[in-house]
């Protein structure tokens, strides 16, 4: 029986390759000369660190900017409230969601059946795989997925025939 698997993964060759042209770019930065502004990547969470708050919107700025360049879904990254210090000193985390949640999952699963096409879907872990009789219907659902608003980023994989 054909099926696939529809998942939210970002790549994290993609999201490192993305942080390190921030870093390439804070440090020929002219506003940053000098200053104390870091960015570090610590598996799922990019960690921002700047001397005030202006210089934290223009540190996000760059991040985000580059993390679209290198075609990373924006609705995949969630920017975490800045953390102001009475000194002044802000910082900031950056977390990229990975896999779908629970709750999506379940939004996803009763997307597909809704469509009414004849097909069924699992929620398996953090992936929903839906399986039908002919490849038509799945092409059909991967078309309305992609048609349709999720609040995360979608890939489909282990397509089979």
């Amino acid at each position: 029986m054909p099926s696939f698997d529809i998942v939210s993964q970002v790549n994290s060759m993609e999201i490192e390759n993305a942080v390190n042209a921030a870093q390439k770019e804070l440090a020929n930065r002219f506003d940053f000369k000098g200053s104390q502004a870091g960015i570090l990547l610590e598996k799922n969470e990019i960690k921002l660190s700047a001397e005030d708050q202006f210089r934290m919107r223009a540190l996000l700025e760059i991040v985000v900017g580059k993390l679209g360049k290198r075609n990373i879904s924006l609705k995949n990254v969630d920017k975490g409230e800045a953390e102001l210090s009475p000194l002044g000193h802000a910082r900031q985390i950056i977390k990229i969601k990975q896999g779908l949640d629970p709750a999506v999952a379940k939004q996803v699963a009763q997307f597909v059946r809704d469509t009414k096409l004849k097909v069924t879907a699992q929620i398996q872990g953090e992936e929903v795989r839906v399986i039908g009789r002919n490849k038509d219907d799945l092409q059909a659902v991967i078309a309305a997925v992609r048609g349709h608003d999720f609040p995360v980023a979608l890939l489909f994989l282990n397509i089979r025939d």
